[in-house]
Parts: C-alpha cells; sequence; structure tokens
C-alpha cells in the first residue's frame, strides 16, 4: 500500500450554512465521506492541512473521526468563488486492493525541433488504476519532434498498473506544431532578407555605374 495522507478530524452532527460558516472560522473544514450504498460519514477536518493535502492530485487519504477511519479519495472540492477557500468536501471510501476511475491531467515535457510548439490536444485522461498507485500526472514526451508530428494514446508510457479508459490508440494526445505568427514571422524575415540584398545589389549598381561615369569624365577631359 502506498503512502496515504493522514488527516484527523471529528465527527459533525450539525448543519446548515451558520454551521458551516463557523466551523470556517474557527479553521474547520466541512466534510463528507461517501461510502457506496452506505450511510455517508460527516466530518470536519483541519483548514490548514486539509488545503494543503489538496495540492497533491488524486492522493489517497486516511481520515480518522474519533476511533474510526476510513480510506478515501477526493471526489468533488467546493471553493468560494471570490476568496477561493475551500468551503466543503466529497470523499468517496475505497478499499485497499480496489480499482477505480480518475481524471488524470496531461503534461508536454521535453522540446521539439526548431520553431514547432507542443500542444496539448487532451488536457486529461480518464484512467483505472489501484488505488495505492493513483498517478498525479501523465506526460507526454515530445523532444525532438518535428511540425506536424503527434504523441498518440499508443505512445503514452504509463505507470505500472494504470490503464486508459475511454479511448482510442490512434487518438490524439499532443500536437507538434510550428504556430501560425511564427511562420508569418519567418516570412517577413525572408521578405525583408530579400528586399535588403536587392537593394544592396541596387547601391552597388549605381555605384559602379557612377565609377564607370567618372571614368569618361576623366579620359574626355585628358
Amino acid at each position: 500500500m502506498a503512502n496515504t495522507i493522514t488527516l484527523s478530524g471529528e465527527v459533525r452532527t450539525e448543519f446548515g450554512k451558520g454551521v458551516a460558516r463557523r466551523m470556517r472560522v474557527a479553521q474547520q473544514i466541512p466534510a463528507t465521506i461517501y461510502a457506496g450504498g452506505n450511510e455517508p460519514v460527516f466530518v470536519k477536518l483541519p483548514m490548514k492541512e486539509t488545503t494543503l493535502a489538496l495540492r497533491r492530485t488524486n492522493a489517497l487519504f486516511t481520515i480518522e473521526y474519533g476511533k474510526d477511519s476510513k480510506l478515501a479519495v477526493v471526489k468533488d472540492v467546493q471553493r468560494n468563488p471570490v476568496k477561493r477557500i475551500v468551503e466543503h468536501i466529497d470523499f468517496y471510501e475505497v478499499k485497499a486492493g480496489e480499482k477505480i476511475e480518475v481524471t488524470v491531467p496531461v503534461f508536454a515535457v521535453g522540446t521539439p525541433k526548431g520553431a514547432a510548439v507542443a500542444f496539448v490536444d487532451m488536457q486529461t485522461l480518464l484512467v483505472r488504476a489501484d488505488v495505492a498507485n493513483l498517478p498525479e500526472r501523465i506526460d507526454a514526451n515530445v523532444e525532438g519532434l518535428q511540425d506536424g508530428e503527434k504523441v498518440f494514446a499508443k505512445d503514452l508510457e504509463l505507470p505500472e498498473g494504470v490503464e486508459l479508459v475511454d479511448i482510442k490508440d490512434d487518438d490524439s494526445v499532443v500536437s507538434v506544431e510550428i504556430p501560425e505568427d511564427a511562420t508569418a514571422s519567418t516570412a517577413e524575415a525572408t521578405e525583408t532578407e530579400g528586399a535588403e540584398g536587392e537593394a544592396a545589389e541596387g547601391a552597388e549598381g549605381e555605384a559602379a555605374d557612377g565609377d564607370a561615369a567618372a571614368a569618361d569624365g576623366d579620359a574626355e577631359e585628358k
């Protein structure tokens, strides 16, 4: 079993907006632990420790309350739209050895060739994994890829025991392309260089004509 984040809380028996507001003033977060067809458990958790723990994507929690505890993952987090503080958390109870489906963010890693840039086509992927091995992210390697190349689902290197859900092998996860503005800039630079070259050639031609005229003048004087 992978390490879990332990949160020590208390059972809560009072409900309502006023109660939740008082809990937040006391630096506590109301939370609910759902357990399949069983009755949910209502707890209050320490605000600072819980907020920091929520930074971990797909973390596995051991939630202690009184003499009992439950193994759980985060199902939903409600935040204040203005202050962004956590107002309520829904957890889902899991069992050791159980496989569940979770959403995982995708990141492009590495540097494509030249002016090409990696664009993530699928910001998240749905995966199935053991609760002890839930991935926090999935990396798509774009190192050395050229304009027009892609990273497909079949190309991803997944952690051991992790399976993709509802996606085809040939679905594009990341595309490598040269941005239009970069292409335009290159074209403009090429045109500028061409114009400067033509101007330089013209200047050289005029200078040559001037030298020839001067030579003719000298010859006539002689």
